[in-house]
């Protein structure tokens, strides 16, 4: 039983990208489905496959790292709004990640998106990560 989804989903892409590998297995939810699109559509990770099982069902990410320094691409990938303490934000205050270079993932009403597109959007919602 783990009790914060969202963060062990961050520290296994983190854990995996500090180590080296090329692969990481995550077990699957919607959330983190959605998470991993956006992850890919920003140019974070190389690829991803979700996969179906009888028990759980998984997703597996292709890291990517910088062909010259072997360097992960994912400098910091940050848990903001945690089960004890969650941080809302509204469309006017959205925050601003290594001013502009990085993203953070909001969960809002019209669905998971970056912090850009929920300002473009106009809606408010949950920050669940700093991403950069």
């Amino acid at each position: 039983m783990n009790t914060d989804p969202i963060a062990d989903f961050l520290t296994r892409i983190r854990n995996a990208a500090m180590a080296g590998h090329k692969v990481v297995e995550i077990p699957a939810s919607n959330l983190k489905k959605e998470m991993t699109k956006i992850l890919f559509d920003q140019g974070y990770i190389l690829s991803y496959k979700f996969e179906e099982d009888k028990v759980q069902d998984k997703i597996k990410i292709a890291l990517k790292y910088d062909k010259m320094s072997k360097q992960p691409v994912i400098k910091k990938i940050q848990r903001v709004s945690t089960p004890g303490l969650r941080k809302y934000v509204g469309a006017k205050e959205m925050p601003r990640v290594l001013n502009g270079l990085g993203i953070a993932i909001i969960s809002t009403s019209k669905g998971v998106m970056t912090n850009k597109k929920a300002q473009q959007e106009n809606v408010g919602g949950e920050v669940l990560c700093y991403v950069y």
